[in-house]
């Protein structure tokens, strides 16, 4: 039966439109009762799992394509003089490179537009729609190894989680919730306790995917990513409890959502704050540059000589990489009680540089590990620029200030593509650690940054959570 139109018996008046819409929206709000943590962690286990997945299986692949005989999955490799070997790692990096270049032109446009947009109709379709994207590139990735279809596909798969919001505008709608239900307090060590997660669902799909690559190879890890994500999926559509106190109806395509990313930068603010945004928006993008392009090309250095890892290895390597995040949980929890977060980040950029440097030189696997040791303190500075970035806006401006912060890490991972995944071919006969090197140089950049900001900052609820 039709709904009566205004003015007929029984419609509702148009007056009282938006008590209806306010009580329909408390009501969607009510629904679930679960943190948002778990997604986070279950779509960071299954990315984890795929990531050096995936590149070892373009190496393997291409290496047989091209008659290199060094590619077996449990470790050891030819002399870095052999022409073929270098011609598996030049075709594996440029493949890497065009992935990540195709999902960050399409994740550019979803990600501004998705951001805003869960700030009226609340966090949970954002994180559906993400989601959902993940769980189609995984099954993509399963078709291509199941069949051996041309590596190209991949990049399909990649195209299309893209499109839904991809991993960073999952992120971004996990911090921005994390920001709903924190005070200023409190916000850097609830980035923390997010970054955590990262951590150990990393550390346990490194561990898990290197053994199960060399025991059994690439199919089955690939169908254990495709059970997260739709763990995941389910998880945000029926139990995420909404951090959103009163999600309103809004359309999706509109440029209203756009202008909302604008106004972060341009609309009025006390003191230097909107400036602030800019500067530390652009240290958390060389940051994050140094950390895609670096981890970009650590599983091709580890698989090259002089080191030849096997999976296993790669995947004790993945372990340790995510180490960091869970250290910087009790890094913030011990160090917040003597320091500022802006002198926390400082020391994490200090160990950032100095592990890097290991790596540049590193030529033996207990040299690696050290390096990987001293980068297990290196990543606080991420959940400290996340709450002093979310900070400097309204509660009402959360989604779209981290939509940018999506922009921005992928930015930096094309970035980071374009240079590491460029430099690490170039510099292969005179110094193949160079582009850690490089890393290292450049994240002296955004610690001269963080310490002009932190003598200049104008919020007084940065001074007031340290008294």
């Amino acid at each position: 039966m039709d709904a009566p139109s205004p003015g007929e018996p029984g419609a509702l008046d148009p007056a009282e439109e938006p008590t209806r819409s306010g009580i329909a929206s408390r009501t969607r709000a009510w629904r679930g009762f679960g943190p948002v943590e778990p997604i986070v962690f279950l779509a960071s286990f299954s990315l984890v799992l795929q990531g050096p997945l995936t590149t070892q299986y373009l190496w393997h692949r291409l290496g047989a394509e091209v008659g290199y005989n060094g590619t077996s999955r449990g470790g050891g490799c030819n002399h870095t003089s052999d022409p073929k070997q270098q011609e598996v790692e030049t075709l594996t990096s440029h493949w890497s490179l065009y992935s990540n270049l195709s999902g960050f032109f399409v994740g550019l446009f979803s990600a501004t537009l998705l951001g805003p947009w869960s700030d009226s109709v609340g966090r949970r379709p954002l994180l559906v729609l993400a989601s959902t994207g993940l769980l189609l590139q995984v099954i993509v990735n399963i078709i291509v190894v199941s069949l051996d279809l041309h590596v190209g596909y991949l990049v399909l798969g990649r195209v299309l989680c893209a499109f839904l919001g991809d991993y960073n505008s999952l992120l971004a709608s996990g911090f921005a919730s994390v920001a709903d239900v924190s005070t200023t307090s409190t916000r850097t060590l609830r980035m923390a306790v997010m970054e955590a997660c990262l951590g150990i669902s990393g550390m346990l799909a490194g561990i898990l995917g290197g053994h199960w690559i060399k025991a059994q190879g690439y199919q089955n890890p690939f169908w254990l990513a495709l059970a997260t994500l739709i763990t995941a999926t389910l998880y945000a559509a029926f139990v995420y409890r909404e951090s959103v106190l009163d999600p309103q109806r809004a359309p999706l395509f509109t440029l209203r959502h756009y202008r909302s990313v604008f106004q972060l930068f341009a609309a009025p603010a006390p003191g230097k704050s909107r400036k602030h945004l800019a500067l530390y928006l652009l240290a958390l993008f060389l940051v994050l540059t140094v950390h895609y392009g670096t981890w970009d090309i650590i599983v091709l250095y580890e698989l090259s000589w002089p080191l030849c890892w096997g999976s296993n290895l790669i995947g004790y390597g993945s372990a340790a990489q995510h180490l960091s995040y869970l250290v910087s949980l009790a890094q913030v929890w011990l160090f917040q009680l003597c320091l500022r977060d802006s002198w926390m980040a400082e020391v994490s950029l200090a160990f950032n540089v100095v592990g890097l440097l290991v790596f540049s030189v590193a030529k033996t696997t207990a040299l690696m590990f050290i390096g990987y040791g001293i980068l297990s303190f290196s990543l606080v500075i991420t959940p400290v620029i996340r709450a002093k970035l979310s900070k400097l806006v309204d509660k009402s401006e959360q989604g779209a200030l981290f939509s940018c912060i999506a922009c921005v890490s992928g930015i930096a991972m094309m970035s980071a593509t374009g240079v590491f995944n460029s430099l690490y071919p170039a510099t292969l006969n005179f110094m193949k650690g160079f582009p850690f090197l490089l890393g290292a140089f450049i994240l002296l950049i955004p610690a001269i940054l963080i310490g002009l900001l932190e003598k200049s900052d104008p919020r007084p609820e940065y001074q007031k959570s340290f008294h």
